[in-house]
């Protein structure tokens, strides 16, 4: 078995993808700054370093002292809405972070690096999103994924770094970080059901995406660097059904047992749907079961319910405050700081 570098481990995908490659033997060393992920989350058996992957020095001292086979990088701060607004931050963390972990890796011979991007690459794409679609992101966090793409490719080609890509999709499940009202609209709801709020939905929720349950992604992802096909290629990762917000808010609120108190918000500059064909990765890795919307909205509600709600953190790096989200002002402090994400 191989000494294995997660980063993200800590957070939502990262800690289940940490746990299915220690559950197969490997060695794990996690790598998250805390800024969205909880020790709590780190599987047990799995080394933990507190950094943030935007520290190229930080990283540096790190490949110098392990000796890894695998980079699993799923550290990132995927808030797609709320990057048009965090454009430094966001360029940061999803941008120089992920080269500060490919330099790193080709100069230790890595035999493969494997990056978690997002079907945000694809912007207002031709449905179902496949592959072979030109990409034309259209909020800089899809920008941000796809020129780390883009650079995996030019490091394979000057360097021979192997690489495998995942794109996946509104991944929801247990370890989510609920607090977070940026992102991951199925927490969200969760949070806001058990605070006693209503369920804020931008614009009028028919807005369509195919939801998808952890179990669906994360041993795919950590399974991968067993597949000898899948190097150098790219993958959409997810459910096939897509569901309309206010469809998945009923969904969320009987989960609860409750009735959906909705509050409707002005619509946000938003890809209004998004979903994505998973043809080429039946092909790679087989036809997998996958865990249905109301199967894995009970699980992720039996769970919230034991981890309780989550204060909303305030955030305190919006650069631009134009046309900013009607909504999120309440929790968000006008100034210049900056935060680093794991």
């Amino acid at each position: 078995m191989a000494d294995v570098l997660v980063t993200g481990g800590a957070g939502f995908i990262g800690s289940h993808v940490a746990q299915h490659l220690s559950s197969a033997g490997h060695a794990v060393t996690v790598v998250d700054d805390l800024s969205g992920g909880f020790v709590d989350n780190v599987p047990q058996g799995c080394a933990f370093v507190n950094g943030s992957v935007s520290d190229h020095r930080f990283v540096d001292e790190l490949f110098e002292e392990h000796d890894f086979h695998y980079v699993f990088h799923l550290a990132a701060y995927a808030a797609e809405g709320l990057s048009h607004f965090i454009r430094r931050f966001n360029y940061t963390n999803n941008v120089i972070g992920s080269i500060n972990l490919i330099n790193a890796s080709v100069r230790s011979n890595i035999e493969r690096f494997v990056f978690t991007s997002s079907i945000a690459v694809y912007g207002a794409a031709q449905l179902p999103m496949t592959e072979s679609t030109v990409p034309q992101p259209e909020d800089p966090y899809g920008v941000a994924k796809y020129a780390v793409e883009l650079d995996l490719r030019a490091a394979h080609e000057m360097f021979g770094l192997e690489y495998t890509i995942f794109r996946p999709h509104n991944v929801y499940g247990e370890h989510q970080n609920i607090g977070d009202k940026y992102r991951n609209v199925v927490g969200i709801f969760m949070n806001q059901l058990m605070q006693g709020q209503p369920l804020t939905i931008f614009g009028d929720g028919t807005q369509t995406r195919a939801f998808s349950h952890i179990d669906d992604v994360a041993p795919v992802i950590a399974g991968s660097i067993d597949v000898g096909a899948s190097v150098g290629e790219v993958f959409n990762i997810g459910a096939d059904h897509p569901y309309a917000v206010l469809e998945l808010a009923h969904v969320v609120s009987h989960a609860f047992d409750a009735e959906p108190d909705i509050n409707f918000l002005p619509a946000r500059n938003e890809v209004l749907h998004a979903y994505a064909s998973h043809e080429k990765l039946k092909q790679v890795f087989g036809d997998r079961p996958t865990v249905p919307l109301e199967i894995g909205i009970g699980r992720m509600a039996d769970w919230a319910r034991k981890a309780g709600p989550r204060a909303t953190p305030e955030f305190e790096g919006v650069e631009v405050w134009e046309n900013f989200p009607a909504g999120w002002e309440s929790s968000v402090k006008r100034g210049h700081g900056d935060r680093a994400s794991g």
